[in-house]
């Protein structure tokens, strides 16, 4: 079974990119996967199995 999270993701002006790569990959630690990450609305969807 899948377990889905759902985050806003606050964009800003300086380091961008790092912000989300540092996100994405603290995200991964805790095994989620990215799985849609939306362009004009900000949100990450992430997925992992439930019972790992």
């Amino acid at each position: 079974m899948k377990e889905y999270k759902v985050i806003n993701w606050k964009a800003g002006l300086s380091n961008n990119n790092r912000k989300l790569e540092d996100t994405l990959n603290e995200y991964a630690k805790q095994g989620w996967n990215a799985f849609h990450i939306a362009e004009n609305s900000f949100r990450i969807v992430f997925e992992r199995n439930k019972n790992r």
